[in-house]
């Protein structure tokens, strides 16, 4: 009995530990129009390159397409009180999508294909141009 509980014990901080490491409270914005094909281009090595020269540790992106300018804004969440590792982000184009669709299962199996594609995906974003092109932003560690 004493080994059961001791087990559930420690699933139960690996859980925690896992969780509040995620927690954070910082953010770096980056702003920058679209490359050519609407990918966020040049920024996902703007993005990475802070996070190595600051040392931070990476948590977690946001994207915007402001269509009014026709800029990107992208957040980076962070900590910089844990360890640090390197990050990439991928932009993968995903069509054009109807944004007020009922049923999103294509749309769905195109973000988990191109998911599938790269390695250790701690995270994701999704924006739409004013054009309607769908772009999946992906976080990777490495």
């Amino acid at each position: 009995m004493n080994r059961r509980r001791a087990a559930v014990v420690v699933v139960y901080n690996y859980f925690g530990t896992m969780i509040t490491t995620q927690v954070h409270e910082k953010f770096k914005i980056f702003a920058g129009k679209p490359a050519q094909d609407k990918s966020i281009g040049t920024l996902a090595d703007e993005v990475a390159a802070f996070a190595k020269k600051s040392k931070v540790a990476a948590k977690s992106i946001g994207v915007e397409y402001l269509e009014s300018s026709g800029q990107l804004l992208i957040t980076l969440g962070y900590r910089d009180d844990a360890e640090s590792y390197p990050i990439k982000l991928h932009s993968v184009g995903l069509g054009k999508v109807d944004a007020l669709a009922k049923d999103f299962t294509a749309i769905e199996k195109a973000m988990a294909a191109a998911a599938a594609k790269h390695r250790n995906v701690i995270c994701h974003e999704l924006y739409i141009t004013g054009d309607g092109d769908f772009f999946l932003v992906l976080m990777t560690h490495g």
